[in-house]
């Protein structure tokens, strides 16, 4: 009778495993420099294509108003990118220049008593007019202050930016004791829409940081926070070896998010 011969194993290559580990090493080290790049790159990226994109909206919605002799292209043959934000500027100094003087404050004046006469151009005129004034001018009105407040619910905290003083028939009729401030819930990620809110000064809590650093930690969702400046007073006054347990802390902290 024949025997049956099973095949026999090939002799593993002692080699195989330092192999396998040394290429994924090598591919986590790629992939964390490249995730380096990528935070380095993103946000420059992301700058320049903001800038270019926006200056080309300007010149595409300000150069045909600028009559062709004017402009380079003709003399030059190249089509300059922000020569419509340059004629924007200029034409806007000019313009102020003569609103602060005695004819351009009464032909303003002329053209809103015109707009004035118009029932719907005259809304619309008025309310971008406020907001224009109120966004513009450096006075009180401007946000200045970060405050937290409870919404949608008490327990729930967001945080909020501080406008002005209620005032008029809401500071009248509000049945409250203390100012009643109006402040601004802006949403993520988008700050630039939100809610106006009117609280009772007792109801804020007001915080330190910045206008800038609220607006960050709104846009990020939370993920960039500022530092405390207490906490940083607290561990700049310790001993060293508090201060290099509590960096060590936020390292751990910064890899965990």
């Amino acid at each position: 009778m024949f025997e049956s011969k099973e095949p026999t194993a090939e002799p593993s290559d002692p080699q195989e495993p330092h192999q396998r580990r040394f290429w994924r090493g090598v591919l986590a080290r790629l992939r964390n420099n490249f995730l380096a790049g990528l935070v380095v790159i993103a946000p420059v990226g992301l700058t320049v294509w903001l800038i270019w994109t926006v200056t080309g909206w300007i010149d595409g919605f300000v150069l045909p108003f600028v009559p062709q002799k004017f402009q380079p292209e003709q003399y030059i043959g190249i089509d300059i990118r922000g020569l419509g934000v340059i004629f924007f500027l200029v034409f806007t100094l000019v313009v102020g220049w003569m609103a602060k003087g005695m004819v351009g404050r009464s032909f303003i004046g002329w053209g809103e008593r015109v707009v004035g006469q118009m029932p719907v151009i005259r809304s619309v005129y008025n309310g971008l007019k406020q907001i224009a004034e109120t966004v513009f001018a450096q006075t009180e009105t401007s946000f200045d202050r970060v405050v937290l407040i409870q919404y949608p619910r008490p327990g729930i905290w967001a945080i909020a930016f501080v406008s002005t003083n209620a005032k008029g028939e809401i500071r009248r009729l509000v049945p409250a004791d203390d100012p009643i401030l109006s402040v601004f819930l802006p949403t993520t990620p988008n700050p630039t829409s939100g809610f106006l809110l009117f609280v009772p000064q007792s109801d804020v809590i007001e915080l330190d940081m910045s206008v800038e650093e609220a607006a960050k930690l709104v846009i990020s969702a939370g993920l960039v926070a500022p530092e405390d400046p207490q906490v940083l007073a607290a561990a700049a006054a310790a001993p060293r070896p508090i201060q290099q347990a509590a960096r060590r802390a936020r390292d751990r902290e910064k890899i965990g998010a």
